[in-house]
């Protein structure tokens, strides 16, 4: 089932309570499950996973990226972004 929002505690217990929508909400419930290990495109699909993470920074979420190298014909890098704050999932609304 579809995500379409998400209610999340940001930053331990005194932190705001934040809603997100759409594919922010998405996003964030990936990384939030991903935890330590966070998440890549290859790993977890998704169209634009940087405007995603942009958007969740403009709201207050920290997010790390982390550059990775890969091999294969057209080696070269990609980003793994995981949490680096954190998030208390409150509420969810699932198609």
């Amino acid at each position: 089932m579809a995500i379409l929002e998400l209610k999340a505690r940001i930053g331990g217990e005194n932190g705001p309570v934040l809603k997100f929508k759409g594919r922010q909400a998405w996003a964030l419930s990936e990384l939030t499950r991903a935890g330590e290990r966070g998440v890549t495109p290859i790993e977890v699909p998704g169209p634009r996973w940087s405007d995603y993470v942009f958007k969740l920074r403009r709201e207050g979420v920290a997010v790390e990226t982390i550059d990775e190298s890969h091999a294969g014909p057209y080696a070269g890098t990609h980003a793994r972004y995981k949490l680096a704050t954190p998030v208390t999932i409150i509420d969810e609304v699932r198609a």
